[in-house]
This record gives C-alpha cells, sequence and structure tokens, in this order.
C-alpha cells in the first residue's frame, strides 16, 4: 500500500494518491490532472477512483477533467447533487483498491455533502482517514460556508452538525489512525490550523480545541464560530464550478498561452476590458512595471489572493510574468477558477522597456528610512495585515487598513496625503499599492520587508503582544 500527501503551499492544501496492487485513487485533485496520471503510469496503476471530500470552495479540483482522462468514476459522499456524471456513495460504502479498502463515513457540518474517507490497510486495519475540510490539525473546518450556497442554512446549524459528526463518526475511530486533511496553515477554510498537515487521531483528541471530550455542543458551536470573519469573494464562484463543471484545462492553458509582443499586448490592453496581472517580485515590480497593472507575485500565496482580490471569476486577464512561468501562472490562476487569461507580454517586462512604453513605479523604502521621516513629521502608516495580526501587535502609529477587505480600507485614505503602506513582509503592500495606484492614489509609498523589518529595526515603538484567537 502506498499512501502519498501532494501538498500544494500556495493553497495550503493536500490531495491525496493511494495505491495497491496496480490500483489508484485521487483524493481531493488540484485541477492539473497530468501529475496523477504519470503518477499511476509510471508505478504501472490504474486510477480507479476520484474522491471528493466535499465541494471546495477556496480552489477548483480536477474531478472532472481526471475521471474523463482515466474513465475513473468521480465520487462523492450523500447529499451531494453535482450537475455532472458521479457515483453518490452511500454512508458506509466500502471501495476497494487493490489489497486495501476506503470507506465513505458521512460528516456534514463544513458543508452538507461533506464525507471523510476511511483507509483500510491488506489486513482490515483502520490506517489513515482522509478528513477533507471536516478535521484538520488543531482545527476543525469553518461552518459558514455552506450557507452561503444552500439557502436555510445557518453557521449555528452547521456547527451543530459538525458536533455530531466529530463525535459520532471520527473520535470513535482508533487513537493511532493517522489524520490527513484537506488543508493546513495559511487556508482560509479554518481559523487556527496547525503548519503540521498530519497527525494521529489519539494526539488531536488530546491537543485540538474543538475535540475536547468534555465539550458541550453549545459550548463547541460558541467556540467554532468565534473569530470568523467574511470569507473572500470568490469562495461561492468556485462552490458553483466545482458543482456545475468547468472548462478542460487543456482549454485554458491554450487560450491562456497566447505570447504578445510588446505592441500586441498594448492593443490588446486597450481594446478588451482584460486586467494587466504582474506577477513579478512586489520589489521588481515597484522599479518598473506597465501603467494600471496589479502586482499579485507568483512566489506568494498567489491563488487565494487573486481570488480575494479580483471579483470576477471571468474577468480576462492579460499577464506580465518571469519568463517562462507564463503556463505555471496560467495553471495557477485556473486552481480558483479564474480561466480567461487571454495571453501574456512575450519577453516580459524588459521587452515592454526595450519597446520605449510607458512606464511607472512605486516608491519603496526601508525601516531606517520610515524612522528618518518620522522623526521629522507625523506620517500616516497603514497596516495592510489581517486585522487579527494588527490586534496582535503593530505600531502604535499604525491604522489597520485589510487587504482583505480593500474597498472598505481604501475610503479611510486621503489621496492628496501621502500614506506609508506595510504589510508582514513585504508581499500584501505590494498588492494593495498597486490596486490602489491603478485606481488613482499616486501618494502611496510602499515599506520593504514590511513589519517583520520594523520589528527587528528596533527603530518604532510596538504595542505589546496579544495572543490572536483566530488567524481569519
Amino acid at each position: 500500500m502506498k499512501v502519498e500527501q501532494i501538498y500544494t503551499g500556495c493553497l495550503a492544501q493536500g490531495a491525496y494518491y493511494i495505491e495497491s496492487n496496480g490500483e489508484a485513487a485521487v483524493i481531493d485533485p488540484l485541477r492539473e490532472v497530468a501529475p496523477y496520471i504519470r503518477k499511476a503510469e509510471n508505478n504501472q496503476a490504474r486510477i480507479k477512483y476520484v474522491f471528493e471530500t466535499h465541494f471546495h470552495a477556496d480552489f477548483v479540483s480536477g474531478h472532472i477533467d481526471l475521471s474523463k482522462k482515466t474513465g475513473a468514476p468521480v465520487v462523492y459522499g450523500p447529499m451531494a447533487a453535482p450537475q455532472f456524471p458521479a457515483h453518490i456513495a452511500e454512508d458506509g460504502e466500502v471501495f476497494k483498491i487493490g489489497a486495501v479498502t476506503i470507506t465513505a463515513l458521512h460528516t456534514p457540518g463544513h458543508t452538507m455533502e461533506s464525507t471523510c474517507y476511511l483507509l483500510k490497510d491488506e489486513n482490515g486495519k483502520a490506517a489513515g482517514l482522509f478528513s477533507g475540510d471536516t478535521l484538520f490539525i488543531g482545527d476543525v473546518g469553518r461552518p459558514d460556508l455552506a450557507q452561503k450556497v444552500v439557502a436555510d442554512l445557518t453557521q449555528d446549524k452547521l456547527a451543530g452538525h459538525l458536533y455530531d459528526s466529530l463525535r459520532n463518526k471520527i473520535m470513535t475511530l482508533p487513537d493511532d489512525l493517522i489524520v490527513y486533511p484537506a488543508h493546513g496553515a495559511g487556508s482560509a477554510c479554518g481559523k487556527n490550523m496547525s503548519k503540521e498537515t498530519t497527525d494521529t487521531l489519539g494526539h488531536q483528541k488530546a491537543t485540538n480545541y474543538a475535540l475536547r471530550a468534555d465539550m458541550t455542543k453549545e459550548e463547541f458551536i460558541k467556540e467554532v464560530t468565534t473569530g470568523l470573519v467574511a470569507p473572500p469573494a470568490y469562495f461561492p464562484l468556485n462552490v458553483m464550478l466545482n458543482i456545475q463543471g468547468y472548462d478542460s484545462i487543456d482549454e485554458v492553458l491554450k487560450r491562456g498561452q497566447q505570447a504578445l509582443s510588446p505592441n500586441g499586448f498594448d492593443t490588446a490592453a486597450t481594446e478588451t476590458s482584460a486586467l494587466v496581472l504582474d506577477t513579478r517580485d512586489p520589489q521588481v515590480f515597484a522599479a518598473g512595471f506597465i501603467p494600471n497593472s496589479i502586482n499579485i507575485g507568483i512566489d506568494g500565496q498567489f491563488a487565494p489572493w487573486v481570488g480575494a482580490m479580483i471579483p470576477d471569476i471571468k474577468q480576462e486577464i492579460l499577464l506580465v510574468t518571469d519568463e517562462g512561468r507564463e503556463e505555471e501562472v496560467i495553471t495557477r490562476l485556473a486552481r480558483v477558477g479564474y480561466d480567461y487569461t487571454i495571453g501574456y507580454l512575450k519577453g516580459g517586462f524588459e521587452a515592454w522597456k526595450a519597446a520605449g512604453k510607458e512606464i511607472d513605479r512605486i516608491e519603496s523604502i526601508d525601516a531606517a528610512e520610515l524612522s528618518r521621516r518620522m522623526y521629522h513629521e507625523k506620517l500616516t502608516i497603514l497596516d495592510v495585515r489581517k486585522k487579527s495580526e494588527y490586534g496582535s501587535e503593530h505600531l502604535e502609529e499604525a491604522i489597520n487598513a485589510p487587504l482583505d477587505f480593500i474597498n472598505e480600507s481604501m475610503t479611510m485614505i486621503d489621496k492628496t496625503k501621502t500614506a506609508y503602506v506595510h504589510c508582514a513582509g513585504g508581499y500584501r503592500s505590494m498588492v494593495f499599492n498597486s490596486i490602489l495606484r491603478a485606481r488613482g492614489y499616486n501618494k502611496l509609498v510602499d515599506v520593504k520587508g514590511g513589519f517583520k523589518a520594523l520589528k527587528e529595526s528596533g527603530l518604532f515603538n510596538i504595542t505589546d503582544y496579544v495572543c490572536p484567537t483566530t488567524l481569519l
């Protein structure tokens, strides 16, 4: 028996490949399915099932493409109603893969169709639980997402279902069982997940706040719903793509990989409603970029921030990337449902500059320079980290203007006055600055290195540290 976790840091997402005696199953695959197919072919195995733990909100699964390319049925748990061919498992239904079995355990709560899959080895011993978004390491799935899609559901009702699922279906399983969740720290599907991506169920019973043996249902509902904030706007849109279906990843890649000269790129940007998305490093972007383009760096939590910042998943997109990374960017956009990349700048920004095209810049200063300027005058300092991060500790002079809620945050900025913007490490502040610059806010100055650099410099007054109750 082989069990492999295929973890994607950008989405903090775990897909799983299980193989036994020439047969394989994939659980919660990403949009690009070729790696799973190659893995099976290299092992001379046949993918027999594609299991989905629920209708994902934070990414578009590769379940449909993988099923079409391999002939393996897509399997959902009870109460799922996808708009494409799928096998809807009964609670307790057993699926055989080589010499091992996988049992569907219906565990509503995160969503009503949420289902965990219990793996038993060749000897019938319970070996692993693929817990989806029902149980994370250190946390459980937030119970407020499905109410955005299904009428007559409230987060308290869902939390009540989750309590029952955990107590009746999961906590009764053996303590030495390995828990394989769908997400880890950094995902917005839970509020306080561990950086660890697997653990024993017994250790989770001892350490996970939501699995306390003496917790009442009322206490559970209160604790799991405390600290929740509005989910990213793209979540319900991704849910519908996962329910209804989507274009093949092959079509998406073909559409996006149209190489455009600087003149062709300029024409496309002028004659369409396409958004110019620059995925280079934030500081490289600051030194020179195409006017009105926005920066969301590929080497960060790229896909979730695209989803949070670009409200329409059908938005046409023109790309500026580091040379050779065009396909990677198009793929990572597609992971969260942004399928309408219509071309990229051939030769990258250097080709644009060499063609004599107009460029723009954003001033970026270090901690020492910010300190020097603060000595001479009172400055407006914007901390664009999440409310929970800001509440934990911040510069005494800083105002919280979270990137997550940029439309609300921009209302506290005076366009006529200079403002200094920082995040945790310098990634989110450039997203914030580039979006607002495209909206006419031309007096924003980026603080490179973010709060980490400011704190380490020892030049600023920092509030006392308070342990956050949520990481959302």
